[in-house]
């Protein structure tokens, strides 16, 4: 029994080390503010990093799932048209589950490789391996309305009306946020719409 234990011993000190982590993995909150047109990830390069992944890939999975144009800025993704964080969000946690969470253990030690011209998932932690399928581009995503009642938003301030409240443009429409000043990026929630009006608050 004692040599049994003494061989079991020395077989696990001779396993190769694997880079895995225990630490809990969260997939970073999307930062979205909404400029005019366009929609902004404030944050691709931290949720890529967080990944483990190269925001180019990252980003030709996103436009292609929300279908439409899109680029990257710095540390920042933008894309065409308007898009909810919802929207958004979903299409990170598909790509994590396509492109980074192992199929046999659930964990995100896994890296990207080629093997005779396919995409392949390997998982550090278990050893696993899966090829990755190319996957058809879904229908395009919805877009929503540029300003709803009671929905939050992040815009910039770009004037001062007469009384004194802050003047936000986002597609035809004009917010007035009382208590914001010019050149700040306010974090508001609509209050009312009349027209192509809309009166909000700070929050």
């Amino acid at each position: 029994m004692k040599d049994y234990e003494a061989l079991l011993d020395r077989a696990i000190a001779n396993l190769p080390d694997k880079e895995t982590t225990d630490t809990r993995f969260v997939i970073p909150e999307p930062k979205i503010l909404v400029e005019g047109k366009t929609t902004i990830l404030d944050n691709l390069s931290n949720i890529a990093d967080v990944l483990n992944r190269d925001p180019d890939h990252l980003m030709k999975f996103l436009t292609r799932e929300m279908g439409t144009a899109g680029k990257i800025d710095g540390n920042r993704a933008v894309f065409q048209g308007r898009f909810s964080k919802e929207q958004i969000k979903n299409n990170i946690q598909a790509y994590v589950d396509e492109f980074v969470m192992c199929s046999e253990c659930s964990r995100p030690d896994t890296q990207l490789t080629k093997m005779d011209r396919v995409l392949v998932l390997k998982c550090a932690a278990c050893g696993a391996h899966r090829p990755v399928k190319k996957r058809r581009a879904t229908a395009p995503v919805q877009q929503q309305d540029a300003i709803e009642e009671g929905k939050e938003y992040e815009v910039r301030i770009d004037a001062v009306g007469s009384k004194g409240d802050g003047i936000a443009k986002v597609d035809k429409y004009t917010i007035f946020v009382p208590g914001t000043t010019k050149g700040q990026t306010a974090k508001i929630r609509v209050k009312r719409l009349s027209g192509t009006l809309a009166f909000a608050e700070k929050i």
